[in-house]
């Protein structure tokens, strides 16, 4: 039986990335008709050899298109058919520039080239992928619960990763109700995303967190908590917002139930996974930590999203990373 969605076209943008690569993944399992964008359609087999590892054999309903958030070539042909838009690309820098421009202008440039596209092509919802640096680095206050309802102030001294998810998401929102037409926005806050690596293609957030523990790069942790939340419920969630009439005109806090710091997480592998820690460091915490409060009540009573636990999350990184001998 044909699936009923092989009628419905997505585009998600920034295919080679690794939240990219797992929502690609996704829908073609669910049985959409997907195009993506990546900078290069030299990194397609990228993609493929990480569908493929996924379990995917058939891409007779992926088509690729070459397309940058710099300029405007292509994107009126990638979104061209598409039903819905899922702007996943985003830069995440391994250091932050000297100019705060570097990052800022093309997050918030690149979100509003691709809006227009999507407005003129009449699709009908874009999910946009921002962050929860969007929402929650201007409140220091230790019983603060943090809701969507919170924002990261654009005008406070910030990193400019941080500074460049703020500023974009709010000119989306702002193109929205300014010259939007019609066309519905949803926007996804994701916290550090873990989880496994397909085809090698892996995040900053593995990078530093997961592979900087084991490899025994970090001679201690730094004061602050993170939010973990795992990639593959960061696609489901994208997908899930895409198709909720009750999704359009809101934004979505995506982390799994609780906080963690980098000794935590040192300490997780050391307990669940003691064959992969023999060159972790004895990390010690540099001050008082600061526990963070994340609420994902929004996204569980609207979506019906239900997250892995962090653990699951960090461990499924580790686990990927071991296989694929990037450790």
């Amino acid at each position: 039986m044909e699936n009923v969605q092989t009628k419905t076209t997505v585009l998600v943008t920034g295919g080679t990335g690794f939240l990219g690569v797992h929502t690609i993944l996704q829908l073609l399992q669910q049985g959409y008709e997907v195009k993506t964008t990546l900078r290069s359609l030299a990194k397609k087999d990228s993609i493929i050899k990480a569908l493929e590892e996924g379990g995917i054999s058939d891409f007779s309903h992926l088509s690729f298109f070459e397309a940058d958030l710099t300029n405007d070539n292509n994107w009126d042909e990638a979104v061209n058919g598409c039903k819905y838009v899922l702007h996943v690309a985003s830069p995440f820098p391994a250091q932050d520039p000297k100019d705060e421009n570097e990052l800022v202008i093309p997050a918030r440039d690149g979100a509003l080239r691709v809006l227009k596209a999507s407005r003129d092509a009449g699709v009908k919802r874009v999910v946009l992928t921002s962050s929860f640096a969007a929402v929650g680095y201007s409140i220091n206050t230790e019983n603060h619960i943090f809701t969507e309802e919170d924002w990261t102030d654009v005008n406070a001294e910030l990193p400019p990763y941080i500074k460049s998810k703020t500023v974009a998401e709010k000119a989306a929102w702002e193109f929205i109700e300014r010259e939007g037409n019609g066309l519905e926005l949803s926007v996804i806050n994701p916290v550090g995303i873990f989880g496994p690596a397909l085809g090698g293609i892996t995040s900053a957030s593995l990078d530093i967190a997961v592979s900087g523990i084991l490899k025994g790069n970090l001679e201690y942790t730094p004061t602050f908590t993170m939010g973990v939340v795992d990639v593959r419920d960061v696609a489901a969630i994208h997908i899930k917002a895409m198709l909720s009439p009750d999704a359009a005109g809101q934004r979505f806090i995506a982390t799994a139930d609780g906080v963690m710091s980098f000794y935590d997480v040192g300490e997780l592998f050391k307990k669940e996974r003691p064959q992969y820690t023999a060159n972790i460091k004895k990390l010690e915490p540099i001050g008082k930590e600061f526990y963070k409060q994340i609420s994902n009540e929004k996204a569980r009573t609207i979506l019906h999203w239900n997250p892995r636990s962090r653990e699951e999350a960090l461990l499924a990184s580790a686990d990927s990373l071991m296989a694929d001998s990037q450790i």
